[in-house]
């Protein structure tokens, strides 16, 4: 993603990376030590179970 853009400064890059963390990544990748569960998915269920 970084390497096909090119920012004006150090914060622009910073923001597209947390953006790109925050609301693509994070909500979709699967992980094995949260049984197979997005980051997100496991908040929510450790939320309402808490």
């Amino acid at each position: 993603r970084i390497k096909r853009r090119i920012y004006s400064n150090h914060d622009e890059a910073r923001a597209d990376v947390f953006q790109y963390i925050e609301m693509f990544y994070n909500p979709k990748r699967r992980h094995s030590s949260n049984d197979g569960l997005s980051p997100v998915e496991f908040e929510k269920r450790y939320a309402l179970n808490g």
